[in-house]
């Protein structure tokens, strides 16, 4: 456990190294939040949300924007470059396995988006007074299946990509039209009724939807779980099987 968790907090230090991967993890979805909720129409009711605003329909987003830019475009590309260098090799000689890299890698991961979700909570509630989880442990429970699902699409993708720029390029590819089915450009509670129906079955989508129960008081509805498991099953298996160490 000393091991791991130096290995995890020497990774932390790397990824703090790495300024514009830090910014946007760390500080850009609560810049996000600052940013749309300085629109005085995003801080008023509306008939369209059922009496609600959009901030509070944001800082969701912006939770689930947190998760997307770890699993899907920061953890592919070290992991990939990791592989490419050949540190996994190099690893595997010594007592430090690749295995214990990779958690440490996840587990930094995690961590870099625990901060970040508390940073983006914490100003949403002070700066705009949007309300915070009525159900907190179906909120961390919707939190966690969305990062471990999330997750298992970023190994993969390192498992499949032959190079830290490919795999950069590849979760910027499914970075976007995931977060459109997160609501980051029309929340999903104005989309149309097809557009909502794809989006619960997208890992991102369910998960912003399963965050948004907790929000207003319910544990995660029954679909989304479903979804985020399967995405979790499926490709953690399918990067267990295809993940190379050199």
């Amino acid at each position: 456990m000393r091991v791991f968790a130096k290995l995890t907090l020497t990774e932390f230090r790397l990824f703090l190294r790495e300024p514009v991967s830090a910014f946007f993890v760390l500080l850009f979805p609560t810049l996000l939040v600052v940013i749309l909720g300085s629109i005085p129409s995003f801080r008023e009711p509306t008939e369209d949300l059922g009496g609600g605003r959009v901030i509070d329909l944001y800082v969701g987003i912006a939770v689930v924007l947190t998760l997307a830019m770890v699993a899907i475009q920061v953890a592919p590309a070290v992991l990939a470059t990791y592989r490419e260098r050949g540190v996994l090799r190099r690893l595997a000689t010594t007592p430090v396995s690749p295995l214990k890299m990779l958690g440490a890698q996840l587990a930094m991961n995690g961590i870099a988006a625990v901060l970040s979700t508390a940073l983006v909570l914490a100003v949403g509630r002070i700066v705009f007074d949007v309300a915070l989880a009525e159900q907190f442990a179906g909120f961390v429970l919707a939190f966690l299946l969305t990062l471990a699902g999330t997750l298992a699409i970023g190994l993969f993708v390192a498992a499949v990509a032959p190079s830290g720029k490919a795999g950069n390029a590849i979760g910027t590819v499914l970075f976007f039209p995931l977060m459109f089915f997160a609501g980051l450009w029309t929340p999903r509670e104005v989309m149309p009724d097809i557009l909502r129906r794809i989006a619960d079955f997208t890992p991102l989508g369910a998960g912003e939807r399963a965050l948004s129960d907790a929000m207003t008081g319910s544990w995660p509805n029954l679909l989304s779980a479903t979804v985020l498991l399967a995405y979790l099953a499926g490709f953690g298996l399918a990067a267990v099987r295809l993940f190379r160490w050199s």
